[in-house]
């Protein structure tokens, strides 16, 4: 019988995603971490059905069981001169920490940050699926765990790296709860700043593995359509605040926040950035871009960038 590890140039370690052979080294399989998270989510999707099915209520509660990515959460770690700013970890709608940041939180670590990562946004009955929940509680949910890392770290700003929801929630924090006072720099990735279509959510469903009337019982899918209200009162009298520093990094390939455009921040101190722009022949879309290198390279160089005062 032939294996995995028997095909040239490709191998799979035990607990682990198939990794291919490039020029000497390895590197992982994105098609294949893909698939594995989709498998995931869609298992936790099955439970979800299960509960509406029995009517249980969709209600927040807090996050149980939480697994940090590698190289986040180490709660001794404090900053140097180099790296003065904690760095925030937000994932996206359903996805969680362990799951959004497998890649990045380790190279983040690897660069002499000090990392954090949280959950938010779970609702009661739809098992380990997070960040469906009211956006505005999920802001508060941000702004209580700043706090925390302020306080252990003994920094005085933290830096904040999301994706999708994870690099527009941060923005209610930064606005209506004094997060301007806590924050320096805000990277979103494919962020929803402006909200998508029906079809970008019924995409992203989809993408992950389930059906697309689990978007239904998702109060923060809600709000992050186009015209909502949570998204009118966000934008309503500019999209940024001062103070804080804004990069946006988006795809053209983004089939989720769509138009791809609307992840774009008008406003001071902003830094929109096209991935194509750094990579033309860089397809990733708007899952794809959370274990994309390039992208991994340009949230260093942001990062560093603010570890200048003077940008």
């Amino acid at each position: 019988m032939i294996t995995a590890n028997d095909l040239p140039g490709r191998r799979v370690l035990p607990g682990f995603l198939p990794v291919e052979r490039r020029n000497g080294g390895m590197r992982i399989n994105q098609g294949a971490r893909l698939r594995v998270m989709s498998r995931r989510v869609a298992v936790q999707a099955a439970a979800l059905a299960v509960a509406l099915a029995a009517g249980v209520g969709l209600t927040a509660v807090p996050a149980a069981a939480d697994i940090s990515p590698l190289g986040a959460n180490i709660w001794t770690c404090k900053p140097s001169p180099l790296r003065p700013r904690p760095v925030v970890l937000v994932h996206g709608t359903f996805e969680d920490m362990a799951g959004n940041w497998v890649t990045l939180s380790p190279k983040l670590k690897a660069a002499g940050h000090c990392v954090f990562a949280l959950n938010y946004g779970r609702v009661r009955g739809a098992g380990l699926l997070q960040a469906m929940g009211d956006i505005t509680q999920s802001a508060q949910q941000l702004s209580d765990f700043v706090d925390l890392v302020l306080t252990a770290t003994g920094a005085s700003k933290v830096d904040i790296v999301g994706h999708s929801q994870g690099g527009m929630m941060p923005r209610h924090y930064l606005k209506f709860l004094n997060g301007a006072e806590k924050v320096h720099r805000l990277i979103g990735i494919t962020p929803s700043n402006h909200g998508t279509s029906s079809l970008g959510l019924v995409n992203l469903v989809r993408m992950l593995g389930f059906s697309p009337a689990v978007a239904l019982v998702c109060q923060a899918c809600q709000q992050q359509m186009v015209d909502s209200d949570f998204m009118k009162q966000l934008n309503d009298g500019g999209d940024t605040v001062p103070g804080v520093r804004y990069t946006v990094i988006a795809t053209k390939y983004d089939t989720v926040v769509t138009p791809y455009t609307s992840s774009f921040l008008t406003g001071d101190s902003v830094n929109n950035i096209l991935l194509q722009d750094r990579a033309p022949l860089d397809f990733s879309g708007h899952v794809a871009v959370n274990l994309d290198p390039v992208v991994h390279q340009i949230v260093l160089n942001e990062l560093d960038a603010s570890s200048n005062p003077l940008v």
